[in-house]
C-alpha cells in the first residue's frame, strides 16, 4: 500500500466546516477514494493490464495545424522526454480527414489509452472552420490496437438525437474512463441557439463506435456561463477538469469532483494559464515515472503553444524554455507510449531526423511479472515464459499467465492459463511456477505445471495442474503435491518448485523450498512424489529460495537466489553436482548475476535457464526490481529479463552482466 497523498487544494476543503463540505462535495467519498492506491487488480476484479507506467519510453503528441481545410487533419509527433518533440511523416497528416469525417476536416484530436493498456481511443471535432464556427454538428470516434491502423465512426448529434434543431456547434470531444460506470465517457461542449456553451457527456458503446443514451450535462458552472474545451485527468481519487471560460474573462480554469456524473464540482476561482494572451485547447498529462504534470495550451492569437509544469495540478510554472518542436501544433493531446508502440508508428511514418529509438532489450515483458520459468515446446516450436503475476501488495496475485515467442524478442500474451478461483486448496499467493513438456504419443503432449499457492493464515503449498497445450488451459489436480517439510526442517516455506528431467537416468525430479532446499523423485504419473526419496539439500547460508537445475556436459548445475526478493542485493549463485540429488560442490566465485547500481539494475534473481535446442547456447531468464520502485514496494514491482549465459573451458558459469 502506498501512503496517502493529499491534494493541496483539498487540504483547504477538508479544513472547512462539515456543512460547507456537505453542500459542495461528497467528502466521505473523498476520504474513501484517497484511503489507498493499489498497484494490482484485486481478486474478483479481473486481471491487470500488461502495460505499466514503468514501460513508457516516449510520448505521442496528436494535433492539427490550422483553420484551412488542408490543415484540419490529424498529425503525430514523438518525444523521448516529454519536452522535445519531432513530427512524424514530415509533419503531414497520418489519417485522411476526408475518409473519416462528414465535413471533410477534423480538429482537436484527443487520444486515450484504454484500461486494458493495449487499446487506444481517439475523438476529434468533425468540422471545417471555413464553413463557420457554428457549422458543425458532430464528432468522430476512432479506435486502434497499434496506433497505426484506425477504425472510425461519425456521430452527428443533430441526426442521432431528436430535439436538436437549435444545435449550433459540437466542439472538442474527449474521452475518459468512468470507474463508477465501468464505461468510457465521451464529453464535449455544445451550444444551442443563443444559450451558453455547455459541456455534455454520453457513454461510448463497448465497441467505441457509437454513443449510448441521451447526452446529459456534465459540468454546471456556478455562473451559468459558457465552458468549452474540457480536459479531465484523474489523480488520487479526484477528477481534475481544466476548461476554458468562453466569452467572459476568457481563460483556463479548473474544477474537481470525485464522481463525474454527480453534478457536484468544486470550482477554483483562479485562471491556470500563465500568459495574458488568449488561450484555448488545454491538455494535461503526467510525465512517466515522475510526480510531475505538464499543462499545455494553444495561444491561438500568437500561433504558439505554451507548456507549464506542476506537481499538484494547482500551481504551474512556464517551461517554454525547456520545450522544442519542429512543427506548429493546434489543440492536441499527449500520451506516454511503450518502445513497441514507438517502433510501430516510426515504422509506419519514419523516424524523424535526429531522433533515436531506445535500444534497451530488457525487460522482455511489459507489465509487472516475476519468477519467470522458460520452456521450449517441441509441440509448437515456440518459447514460453511462465511468470508470477506481480504488482500486488503482499504478493497477493491470484492468477498465472503465459507468454509465447518465436525469437525470444517479441512476446505474445497467451492470456490467463490458471486462476486460483479454480483451485480448491489455494486462493492467493500464486507464485513461482515451473513446467515440463512430456510427449505421450504421435503429435500428443502433456504439460505439467507446478506452482505455489495458499490460503490466508495457512502454510503455503505446491500443487500441479495439467494441460494438452503449453498455453493451457491448465486444470488443477485437486490437491497439493507438497504440503510438508523434509525431515529435520522446522522453518521456511514450501514454495518455488522446479522440475528437472534427468537425461542420464530418465527420471523426473522436483525441487523446492524457501529457507531450505529439498529435492525428490516424482512418480511416473508426474502428479505424485516418491516420499522415500525426499532429501534436504540446502547448499549453504546464502540459499534463500528459487532453486533451478539444468544439465550440461556431465554436470548438474544448481542455481538459487540469495537475500530477499525485495532487496536490491537479491542475486543468483550456483553449485554443481554429478547426480541430481548431490552432493553439491560450490565454486569459489559462484555468483551468476547480481545488481549493477551504476546502470540502475537491482534485485536480479529467481531465474530459470534456457538451452537453445541442438546448440550449446544458453540464456538466463530472471526478474529484477523496477528501478522506479526501489522505495515503493520493490518486492512486488518486478520485471522479466533475458541475458546470455556463458561458460569457461572448465564448465564454470561466467558471471552474467545484466543488460538494460
Amino acid at each position: 500500500m502506498q501512503p496517502v497523498q493529499w491534494n493541496s487544494f483539498f487540504r483547504n476543503i477538508i479544513d472547512q466546516p462539515i456543512n460547507y463540505m456537505s453542500k459542495r462535495f461528497n467528502y466521505t467519498a473523498i476520504i474513501i477514494s484517497f484511503a489507498a492506491i493499489w498497484t494490482g487488480i484485486r481478486a474478483g476484479e479481473g486481471y491487470a493490464p500488461n502495460i505499466a507506467e514503468k514501460d513508457y519510453v516516449a510520448y505521442l503528441f496528436t494535433y492539427f495545424h490550422g483553420n484551412n481545410v488542408e490543415q484540419e487533419q490529424i498529425c503525430f509527433a514523438v518525444s523521448l522526454d516529454g519536452y522535445h518533440y519531432r513530427a512524424l511523416n514530415n509533419d503531414q497528416p497520418v489519417i485522411d480527414s476526408k475518409e473519416i469525417s462528414e465535413t471533410g476536416g477534423v480538429r482537436d484530436p484527443h487520444i486515450l489509452r484504454a484500461q486494458d493498456g493495449e487499446t487506444f481511443y481517439m475523438v476529434v471535432t468533425d468540422m471545417t472552420s471555413s464553413k463557420g464556427w457554428d457549422s458543425n454538428r458532430g464528432m468522430v470516434l476512432l479506435k486502434s490496437k497499434d496506433l497505426v491502423n484506425w477504425s472510425s465512426s461519425v456521430i452527428n448529434i443533430q441526426k442521432k438525437y431528436p430535439g436538436q434543431e437549435e444545435l449550433k456547434r459540437v466542439w472538442a470531444p474527449q474521452t475518459i474512463y468512468d470507474p463508477h460506470a465501468g464505461k468510457y465517457m465521451v464529453y464535449w461542449s455544445m451550444q444551442h441557439g443563443n444559450g451558453p456553451d455547455i459541456i455534455h457527456y454520453a457513454y461510448a458503446n463497448e465497441d467505441f463506435t457509437d454513443l449510448e443514451g441521451t447526452p446529459k450535462q456534465l459540468f454546471f458552472p456556478k455562473n451559468g456561463k459558457s465552458s468549452i474545451d474540457g480536459d479531465i485527468i484523474y489523480k488520487n481519487g479526484i477528477f481534475h477538469m481544466f476548461y476554458k471560460t468562453e466569452g467572459h474573462g476568457n481563460g483556463i480554469r479548473k474544477a474537481m469532483t470525485d464522481n463525474l456524473t454527480s453534478g457536484c464540482w468544486i470550482e477554483q476561482p483562479d485562471y491556470k494559464q500563465q500568459t495574458r494572451h488568449a488561450v484555448e485547447g488545454s491538455s494535461v498529462f503526467k510525465l512517466a515515472n515522475q510526480e510531475k504534470y505538464i499543462l499545455l495550451y494553444d495561444v491561438y492569437g500568437r500561433g504558439e503553444y505554451q507548456f507549464c509544469e506542476s506537481v499538484d495540478l494547482d500551481n504551474f510554472k512556464v517551461i517554454d524554455h525547456e520545450i522544442s518542436m519542429d512543427f506548429k501544433p493546434r489543440h492536441g493531446s499527449i500520451i506516454p507510449i511503450t518502445k513497441k508502440e514507438l517502433e510501430a508508428i516510426t515504422g509506419r511514418w519514419g523516424v524523424p531526423e535526429g531522433f533515436k529509438i531506445p535500444t534497451n532489450q530488457n525487460p522482455v515483458l511489459t507489465g509487472y511479472y516475476a519468477d519467470p520459468e522458460v520452456l521450449y515446446s517441441e509441440q509448437t516450436g515456440k518459447y514460453y515464459i511462465y511468470p508470477t503475476s506481480d504488482g500486488f501488495p503482499g504478493w497477493g496475485g491470484y492468477y498465472f499467465k503465459a507468454f509465447s515467442s518465436e525469437d525470444l524478442s517479441e512476446w505474445k500474451d497467451e492470456g490467463v492459463i490458471l486462476d486460483l478461483k479454480d483451485v480448491s486448496w489455494a486462493d492467493e499467493n500464486a507464485w513461482a511456477p515451473t513446467i515440463i513438456e512430456k510427449k505421450t504419443g504421435r503429435n500428443k503432449y502433456k504439460y505439467y505445471y507446478y506452482f505455489s499457492g495458499g490460503k490466508n493464515g495457512e502454510p503455503k503449498k505446491i500443487g500441479v495442474a495439467v494441460a494438452d497445450h503449453p498455453a493451457g488451459p491448465f486444470v488443477d489436480s485437486g490437491k497439493p503435491l507438497i504440503d510438508f517439510k523434509p525431515e529435520g526442517v522446522k522453518d521456511g516455506q514450501e514454495i518455488d518448485p522446479d522440475l528437472f528431467f534427468d537425461p542420464v537416468s530418465k527420471k523426473n525430479y522436483i525441487y523446492w523450498g524457501n529457507g531450505y532446499m529439498a529435492g525428490a523423485e516424482l512418480n511416473k504419473d508426474m502428479v505424485s512424489i516418491k516420499r522415500e526419496t525426499v532429501k534436504e539439500m540446502t547448499p549453504d547460508h546464502t540459499f534463500r529460495e528459487a532453486i533451478n537445475l539444468f544439465y550440461r556436459n556431465g554436470l548438474y548445475y544448481f542455481l538459487w537466489s540469495e537475500d530477499d526478493t525485495g532487496s536490491p542485493n537479491y542475486k543468483v549463485r550456483y553449485a554443481t553436482a554429478t547426480s541430481p540429488l548431490g552432493p553439491l560442490h560450490i565454486p569459489d566465485n559462484n555468483i551468476v548475476i547480481m545488481k549493477d547500481e551504476a546502470r540502475g539494475i537491482y534485485g536480479t534473481g529467481h531465474n530459470s535457464v534456457l538451452q537453445i535446442p541442438g546448440k550449446d547456447e544458453w540464456y538466463i531468464v530472471y526478474h529484477r526490481i523496477n528501478k522506479h520502485s526501489l522505495n515503493n514496494g520493490p518486492g512486488y514491482h518486478r520485471e522479466v529479463c533475458i541475458d546470455k549465459m556463458e561458460f569457461d573451458d572448465d564448465g564454470n558459469i561466467r558471471q552474467v552482466i545484466p543488460t538494460e
